[in-house]
């Protein structure tokens, strides 16, 4: 859901503090737990450090992220698979596949 109008954009006051006077090169890497700190256009070029839980993960603002939220670029899950019937017979293929390919090769 949006934020209202009249409240504008939500963006960290400690982040802007951070950036505020400096110049992308020279920055280097800001670290930051803000994730639901919105990407403003003074923030194009920084690079971010978002915190996804465990560690940080470096973000380059660009144009096209502008209006997205710093979160968005750093996932907190780490998808596995998906499990079931079907994923245990890819899994049955893929290995009697690599059991094949040992065969063959050492039989040349």
């Amino acid at each position: 859901m949006a934020r209202s109008l009249y409240k504008g954009p939500y963006v960290d006051e400690k982040l802007l503090k951070k950036i505020s006077g400096k110049r992308p090169e020279e920055a280097g890497v800001i670290k930051t737990w803000a994730r639901d700190s919105l990407i403003s256009p003074e923030m194009v070029g920084f690079t971010f450090g978002v915190h996804n839980g465990r560690d940080h993960i470096e973000v380059t603002a660009s144009e096209e992220m502008v209006g997205h939220r710093l979160g968005e670029f750093s996932p907190s899950k780490k998808f596995y698979r998906h499990g079931g019937k079907m994923q245990k017979e890819l899994d049955q293929k893929k290995k009697e596949a690599e059991i094949a390919a040992a065969k063959a090769a050492k039989a040349s």
